[in-house]
C-alpha cells in the first residue's frame, strides 16, 4: 500500500491555512476563530495557540510585535464548533505591551494565552546556539516516500492521517519507524515550511510559526521509551506551550529547521524544547513544551 496524498493542492490548503489563521471580530476584544475544514476529534493544539496570538496582534498598536507567549491547555477543543477568544489588555507602555487570552468553547475556556509586544529597537545581541549541521531540505526525500516503509503497519487511523494533504510540509533529518519499539535518543530534526507562498504579513508568518512549533515538539519525549502515538502505544496531551521569537524578518513558506531535545520525562510528564533556524543558520525562535505521555496498556 502506497503512502500516497490525497485532498486538494498546495496553494488552496495554503489558503486554508490562512483562513483558519485569521481570526474574526466578534466585539470590542472579542474574537472568533475558525473550524479546520475537515477536523475531526480534538482540535490540534496548535490551532488554538496561533488564534489566540493572532486575536492578541489585533489589540496591539504602535509598532509592537510579538516576542513570547506563554500558553496553558486545560481542556481538548472539539472540531465540530468555532472557537471564541477574549483578549484582556493588561499592559500597554511605550516599549512593552501584554496581552491575556481566553480561548473559550461551550461556556467553558480550552486554553489561556500570555503573550508580550516589543516596539524594535537596536541593543546587544549574541546566541550561544549554532544550526546543527544537518543535511539541506533539498537533499532528504518527501515525507511520503519515508513513511512507505511503515504506513501499512499502523492503525487505520494513523494511516489516514498520513496520507492526508497538508498545508504545511516536514522533512524529518532523523525520521524513526514508530513501529519499531526501540529506544532512540530523544532529539529531532525537523526542516518545514508552508506548502505554497504566503501574503507578506511579518504578523502572519510569526502565527503561523506558532502554529507549525505545536508539531512533533511533544514527541520528542517519547523516542527513550520506543513509544509513539501514531503506533497507537502511546497517548499524552500538552499542558503547556511556550515559543520566543527572536528575530523579525523571517517566513513560514521558506525552510526552517525545527530541533527538538527532551531533557526529562517522569512521572506521567515529559519536557520539550526546540529551537528553530532559517537556512543561513539564524537563530528565529526558542520553544518549550510540557506535556502528558502514557504508555498504553
Amino acid at each position: 500500500m502506497e503512502a500516497a496524498e490525497t485532498g486538494p493542492g498546495p496553494e488552496e490548503m495554503v489558503e486554508r491555512l490562512v483562513r483558519l489563521l485569521t481570526v474574526s471580530e466578534l466585539g470590542p476584544d472579542l474574537y472568533q476563530g475558525s473550524r479546520q475544514i475537515g477536523g475531526k476529534g480534538r482540535v490540534f493544539g496548535g490551532q488554538v495557540v496561533a488564534q489566540a496570538l493572532a486575536a492578541a496582534i489585533r489589540t496591539v498598536e504602535g509598532g509592537r510585535i510579538a516576542h513570547s507567549l506563554h500558553a496553558y491547555f486545560m481542556r481538548g477543543g472539539d472540531e465540530n464548533f468555532p472557537i471564541d477568544l477574549r483578549v484582556h489588555r493588561d499592559f500597554d507602555g511605550r516599549s512593552f505591551a501584554t496581552r491575556r487570552v481566553e480561548a473559550i468553547q461551550g461556556g467553558e475556556p480550552i486554553l489561556t494565552l500570555t503573550a508580550s509586544f516589543h516596539r524594535p529597537e537596536e541593543g546587544l545581541a549574541h546566541t550561544d546556539y549554532r544550526m546543527p549541521a544537518v543535511p539541506r531540505p533539498e537533499d532528504l526525500p518527501p515525507e511520503a516516500e519515508i513513511v512507505k516503509s511503515f504506513i501499512d503497519k499502523l492503525p487505520a487511523p494513523a494511516q489516514a492521517f498520513l496520507r492526508r494533504r497538508r498545508a504545511v510540509e516536514l522533512r524529518h533529518v532523523n525520521r524513526v519507524d514508530p513501529t519499531d519499539g526501540q529506544p532512540h535518543d530523544p532529539v529531532q530534526h525537523v526542516w518545514f515550511r508552508v506548502v505554497a507562498p504566503l501574503p507578506d504579513d511579518a504578523d502572519l508568518h510569526r502565527v503561523a510559526l506558532a502554529y507549525v512549533s505545536d508539531m512533533v515538539l511533544l514527541g520528542s519525549s517519547l523516542l527513550p521509551h520506543g513509544l509513539n502515538w501514531l503506533a497507537g502505544t502511546a497517548k499524552g496531551a500538552s499542558l503547556d506551550h511556550a515559543v520566543w521569537l527572536h528575530e523579525r524578518d523571517f517566513r513560514a513558506d521558506d525552510w526552517l529547521l525545527y530541533t527538538t531535545h527532551s531533557p526529562w520525562s517522569g512521572g506521567g510528564r515529559g519536557l520539550n524544547q526546540g529551537r528553530i533556524y532559517d537556512r543561513t543558520g539564524r537563530l528565529i525562535a526558542s520553544t518549550a513544551q510540557e506535556g502528558v505521555i502514557r504508555k498504553m496498556s
